[in-house]
């Protein structure tokens, strides 16, 4: 038996990579926009904060368990930023490419270029649930200036992982899945569920 799971976010990369390792344990995973939930306000200041948020605003409005995460691209030399504006960096509308132009921009004056993935996932079984399944992932790496790959989303192309001597753009989905921050928080959520 499958359980629905409204996963608080839109984004069908997101849906793609949770789904496919969710859907194993039994859950069936829906945007939040298949149930015209609106997106919630994220006004906080950190990951978690903002990812609890979103899951207990997708599971009040659609009286489902909910997951939400917050994650984002953090760049050492520019004190953690775009940190949790990573998604909004350049401004609304939204767009991949202004937030990188941006972030490049930024960084250019910058000799290091270290920076890392962070994730925050957040289960809640209903909306007002007191103890929400909490887990996070970190994928650590560098940007780069030359964007290189098709594939993932956001800051993909520009965020290199020199073991591998790739962007993570240039990844499979099952490596990147296997590797990334978010599939690093997925797992350790998963264990908690289980």
């Amino acid at each position: 038996m499958t359980q629905k799971l409204v996963l608080a976010s839109n984004n069908a990369g997101k849906l793609r990579e949770f789904g496919q390792i969710l859907a194993p344990l039994g859950f069936e995973l829906h945007a939040q926009g298949e149930f015209n939930v609106p997106e919630a306000e994220e006004p906080f200041a950190t990951f978690v904060e903002n990812a609890l948020a979103k899951a207990r605003h997708a599971a009040r409005l659609t009286g489902l368990p909910a997951l939400a995460d917050d994650s984002g691209v953090c760049v050492n030399a520019l004190g953690g930023a775009p940190g949790v504006y990573s998604a909004r960096y350049a401004g609304e509308p939204k767009s991949d490419a202004r937030n990188n132009a941006k972030l490049l921009a930024d960084l250019a004056a910058h000799a290091d270029k270290s920076a890392y993935y962070y994730c925050v996932l957040v289960f809640v079984r209903h909306a007002d649930d007191p103890q929400p399944i909490i887990a996070d992932g970190r994928w650590q790496g560098e940007i780069t200036s030359e964007a290189r790959g098709e594939g993932g989303f956001g800051y993909d192309p520009h965020f290199w992982i020199a073991a591998l001597g790739k962007t993570v753009a240039e990844l499979e989905a099952a490596q990147k899945n296997a590797l990334s921050h978010r599939g690093q928080a997925l797992r350790a959520l998963v264990d908690k569920l289980k």
